[in-house]
């Protein structure tokens, strides 16, 4: 495949692989191998006795015999996984789960997780899965499975116990914070099928939310976009990003482009100067044409849908509404390691907005703050990229680029919007809109960018 067909931008491995691929990371063979120059070769060759006599003691001397394969395993993970949040080794099963998820559907329970002090931390629970119904959220901490401790556990490990046939059952307890007690809920699998587009209309303003950036994101998009176009007089349209983790950046560019027609989209710079790449909107691109366009995005908002979210709101194409995203702007790559040998998925780029800004540690800043409730302001602390260990730093961008950019085209009621919902608010109901407090605000500040 191509290096644009193997460029990853997600937060996380998703919780119950059964039966095809999700989230769009893209997948490059290297053919070229850059010199190294961290050290000398008589420094690496040192380095690799020492390895090779650590391996021999522990193979001749612990208590028990090990496994050759597992313990060469466990030290590629250690080795690639130590470098930043987002790099990892996935072996031959975990990689061969990985390309099934890429494909949109897989078992399990439907969490995004990532690792954090040797805790199973929730990213995002996928829409309509057994996890976000039963109401486990961004930021949750898993510390058992089935009572047993996570610690100690890698996160391959935890992922696959989360796994499992359709119709098990598995007891999660979590840790929230703000909440003293674990909660402990028990969870049906199920095959995951992620349906990552749905729309609605709310009166004359049309509604997309992405859930994922699928290797169909862009397809389905389009297609959500024409129906709506079709189905009413549509005169501004909300393009919902909350806890969507990210995915495959060509998707991310092509949705940007459906809302642009000049201009850059995002940068990557590479170490390597010739792996560096710009991708710019073509002429053809916004199909929305001059409709007005609100994106709405949320701290699980991350790496493309911070792409597409910073993409539209440095060109004053769309107003953004919401909270502080992510903030992860880093670029992975899946290099595959031949056959049975799995593949690395490895940081090997920054990604910069059309103005220059990395958002690596930062996020996007909203135009407009609608917090999601007045409980999560008060007790509730946003996961970012900055709340994980060992994140590479924000660099490179254009100076003084890294804040919101100034805005003097939003409408006048953009003053008036609260940024946080009243104290008698009904509490959030996915099936009914009228209680997502974001949402409602957008759609009034849609309403009033109408032409």
């Amino acid at each position: 495949m191509t290096r644009r067909n193997g460029l990853l931008i997600g937060t996380a491995f998703l919780a119950g692989i059964a039966v095809g691929p999700t989230a769009g990371w893209l997948l490059r063979h290297t053919g070229q191998a850059h010199a190294a120059d961290a050290t000398t070769s008589v420094d690496k060759y040192h380095l690799l006795e020492l390895f090779g006599d650590v391996y021999e003691t522990v193979r001749n001397d612990y208590v028990e015999p090990i496994d050759d394969q597992t313990a060469i395993e466990n030290a590629i993970e250690g080795m690639v996984g130590g470098l930043d949040p987002h790099s990892a080794y996935m072996n031959a099963k975990a990689y061969a789960d990985f390309n099934v998820q890429m494909q949109g559907q897989f078992g399990g329970l439907g969490l995004e997780v990532t690792q954090e002090d040797g805790i199973i931390k929730v990213q995002t629970p996928i829409d309509d899965t057994p996890a976000s119904r039963a109401g486990i959220k961004s930021g949750d901490y898993i510390t058992a499975l089935d009572g047993v401790t996570v610690e100690g556990m890698t996160l391959d490990n935890a992922v696959a116990k989360m796994r499992g046939d359709p119709g098990t059952k598995i007891t999660l307890t979590i840790k929230r914070q703000g909440i003293d007690t674990p909660i402990v809920v028990t969870l049906t699998r199920e095959v995951i099928r992620v349906d990552p587009v749905k729309s609605a209309s709310y009166g004359d303003v049309g509604y997309i939310r992405l859930a994922e950036f699928t290797d169909q994101a862009g397809d389905d998009v389009q297609t959500a976009f024409q129906k709506l176009k079709a189905g009413n007089n549509m005169k501004a349209l909300i393009l919902d990003l909350r806890n969507n983790p990210g995915g495959a950046l060509d998707q991310a560019v092509r949705i940007s482009n459906d809302f642009l027609s000049e201009g850059e989209i995002v940068s990557t710079r590479a170490r390597h100067p010739q792996d560096s790449t710009r991708d710019d909107a073509v002429p053809s691109g916004d199909i929305a044409g001059d409709i007005p366009l609100v994106v709405l995005i949320n701290n699980g908002s991350a790496s493309a849908s911070e792409i597409v979210a910073g993409a539209l709101q440095d060109h004053r194409r769309a107003v953004v509404i919401g909270e502080q995203s992510f903030g992860k702007g880093s670029v992975q790559t899946v290099l595959p390691l031949g056959d049975g040998n799995g593949a690395l998925r490895l940081t090997t780029a920054r990604y910069y907005t059309p103005s220059g800004r990395s958002i690596q540690g930062l996020g996007i800043t909203p135009d407009i703050l609608v917090r999601e409730s007045a409980k999560d302001v008060a007790t509730f602390g946003p996961a970012h990229e900055t709340d994980l260990n060992g994140i590479i730093a924000n660099q490179g961008g254009t100076p003084n680029a890294t804040a919101v950019p100034k805005r003097d085209d939003l409408p006048a009621i953009a003053k008036s919007i609260p940024s946080a919902p009243p104290a008698n608010w009904p509490d959030f109901d996915a099936d009914k809109p009228a209680t997502d407090f974001q949402l409602q605000q957008a759609i009034v500040v849609a309403q009033a960018m109408e032409h």
